[in-house]
C-alpha cells in the first residue's frame, strides 16, 4: 500500500473506533433525562435506580469515548500536516469551542450525575443530567460543523499561493452554517438518539427473556421505543433532506450514492445493487425515476451523473454505493422494528412475542452499523478530495512520514484498540449481568 493509503486507512481505523463511543454517549444522555425527569414526576424508586443504573454505562462510554478521540488530533499534526496547515485557521474556532462550551460544560456535570445523587437536591441533579445531554449534543455540533465545512466550505478566502496558501475564516457564522451543516448535525444526533434507545432496548429485552428484573426491564423497553420511534422517523426525514442538500452542493457523491453514469437523463434508486466501475454500470433492482422524484419532485427530470463531471473527480463509486445502501437498508429496518414494538405495545402483547424480543436484543448493532457506514459513504463520497474543490487528500499528507511507520502504528492502534475494546465489553458484561436494582431493592 503507498503512503496515502495507509495514511487514510489509519485515520478511517482510529475514527470508526471512536465514533463507536460519542452516539452512544449522546443517545444515552437523551435517555438519562427522560428517566430522571419520570423520577422527578412521579417519585418512583424505579426510575432513580433506572437512572442510576444507566448514568454508570454512561460514564463508560464517555471514558471510553475521550480516550480514543485524543489519538485523531495528534494524527493531523504527523501524518496530515499539510492538511492542518491549510485548515488550521478555520478549524481552530470550532475545535476550540468544542473543547471550551462543550466537553468542559459536560465533563464538570458529569461528575454531578455519577457522584452526587446524595449531596444535592434532586433537582439540581436533574439539572447536571440536563446539562450534561447538552454538553454531549453541542460537542457533536462543533465536531459535524467542522467536519461539513470540508465537505460544503463556506466563509472564508485563502491567503497565499501554491504551497503556503491556506484558508482563513472572514465570517465566522457563515462557516459554523455553512450549507450542508444543520442537515448534517440534525442526522448525526437523530442517529445517535438510535443508537442510546436500541441500546436500552437491548439490554431490556434481554433481561426479558431471561427473566430478570422484569419491572426494570418493561421500562427500559418502553422509554426506548418512544425515543426510538421518534429518532427513526426523524431520520426518514433528516435523510431525505441531506440528500437534497448533496444534490445541489456535491453531485458527484450523490451520483456515486445512487451508481449514476448518465450524464444529464432521469436517474433511478436501487433497493440494493452491484457496480460494475468497469463496465459503468449497476446491477441490481432498481425502481425507475424515483432519485429524479426525491431530489426534484419530478421522476422525469435529469440528474447529472458522474460523466457529467471529470473522471479524475470521480470517488470511489461502488463502495460508496455499498456504504450508501447499507446504512439507508437498515435506516428502514429500524424503522418496521420501532413500529413492530409500538404496535405490540398498543396491544398489549410485547411480552410474548419472544421472536421480536430476540430481534430486539441483536438490533443494538442496527444503530452502530448504519452510523458508521453513514459516515464512510459520506467521507468516500467526497474523494478526491479532503476539502471540497479546494484541496485534495494527497496534497493534504505530510510530506516526511515513511510508510514503515504508518505500518507499525497501524498495528499498535490495532492492538490498543482490541484491549480497550475488550475491557469495555467486560465492564459492560459485569454492569449488565449486575443488573439495576440496588441492594435492598426488589
Amino acid at each position: 500500500m503507498s503512503t496515502l493509503a495507509l495514511a487514510r486507512f489509519q485515520f478511517a481505523l482510529t475514527i470508526a473506533f471512536h465514533y463507536l463511543f460519542p452516539p452512544l454517549s449522546i443517545g444515552l444522555s437523551v435517555i438519562l433525562v427522560v428517566m430522571e425527569g419520570l423520577w422527578l414526576k412521579t417519585r418512583l424508586p424505579l426510575y432513580r435506580q433506572m437512572t442510576r443504573f444507566w448514568a454508570r454505562v454512561f460514564g463508560l462510554v464517555f471514558a471510553l469515548g475521550v480516550a480514543t478521540g485524543v489519538v485523531m488530533e495528534f494524527e493531523f499534526g504527523t501524518n496530515w500536516a499539510s492538511y492542518s496547515r491549510y485548515v488550521g485557521d478555520v478549524f481552530g474556532s470550532p475545535l476550540a469551542a468544542e473543547g471550551i462550551f462543550a466537553f468542559f460544560l459536560e465533563s464538570v456535570f458529569l461528575g454531578l450525575l455519577l457522584f452526587g445523587w446524595d449531596k444535592v437536591s434532586p433537582r439540581i441533579h436533574f439539572l447536571s443530567t440536563v446539562l450534561v445531554a447538552v454538553g454531549a449534543h453541542l460537542s457533536a455540533v462543533w465536531i459535524v460543523v467542522t467536519n461539513s465545512w470540508m465537505q460544503t466550505p463556506a466563509g472564508y478566502h485563502i491567503v497565499g499561493e501554491g504551497p503556503g496558501a491556506r484558508a482563513e475564516i472572514t465570517r465566522f457564522w457563515e462557516m459554523v452554517l455553512n450549507p450542508s451543516a444543520l442537515d448534517r448535525v440534525a442526522h448525526v444526533f437523530l442517529g445517535a438518539w438510535q443508537a442510546g434507545a436500541w441500546l436500552v432496548i437491548s439490554v431490556g429485552a434481554y433481561y426479558l427473556l431471561k427473566k430478570r428484573h422484569l419491572e426494570f426491564a418493561k421500562a427500559f423497553v418502553k422509554i426506548g421505543l418512544g425515543v426510538a420511534i421518534v429518532a427513526s422517523l426523524g431520520q426518514l426525514v433528516s435523510g431525505h433532506h441531506s440528500a437534497i442538500i448533496v444534490s445541489r452542493t456535491q453531485p458527484e457523491k450523490l451520483a456515486a450514492f445512487e451508481g449514476v453514469y448518465e450524464a444529464n437523463a432521469p436517474a433511478s434508486a436501487y433497493v440494493f445493487g452491484w457496480v460494475q466501475e468497469k463496465d459503468e454500470r449497476v446491477s441490481g433492482l432498481k425502481i425507475p425515476g424515483l432519485l429524479s422524484w426525491m431530489v426534484h419532485g419530478n421522476p422525469a427530470k435529469a440528474v447529472p451523473g458522474l460523466r457529467a463531471f471529470p473522471r479524475e473527480n470521480w470517488p470511489p463509486v461502488n463502495a460508496t454505493f455499498q456504504t450508501y445502501h447499507v446504512m439507508v437498508g437498515i435506516g428502514f429496518a429500524l424503522i418496521a422494528l420501532a413500529a413492530l414494538g409500538v404496535f405490540y405495545g398498543m396491544r398489549g402483547s410485547l411480552w410474548d412475542q419472544r421472536w421480536l424480543l430476540n430481534l430486539f436484543v441483536i438490533a443494538v448493532l442496527g444503530p452502530q452499523i448504519a452510523n458508521q457506514t453513514g459516515w464512510f459513504a459520506a467521507e468516500m463520497g467526497r474523494q478526491p478530495w479532503i476539502v471540497y474543490h479546494l484541496l485534495r487528500t494527497s496534497e493534504g499528507l505530510s510530506k516526511v512520514v515513511p510508510a514503515n511507520m504508518i505500518r507499525v502504528s497501524i498495528v499498535m492502534f490495532t492492538l490498543i484498540y482490541l484491549l480497550l475494546l475488550a475491557v469495555f465489553l467486560v465492564l459492560f458484561y459485569q454492569k449488565i449481568k449486575l443488573g439495576p436494582a440496588e441492594e435492598g431493592s426488589v
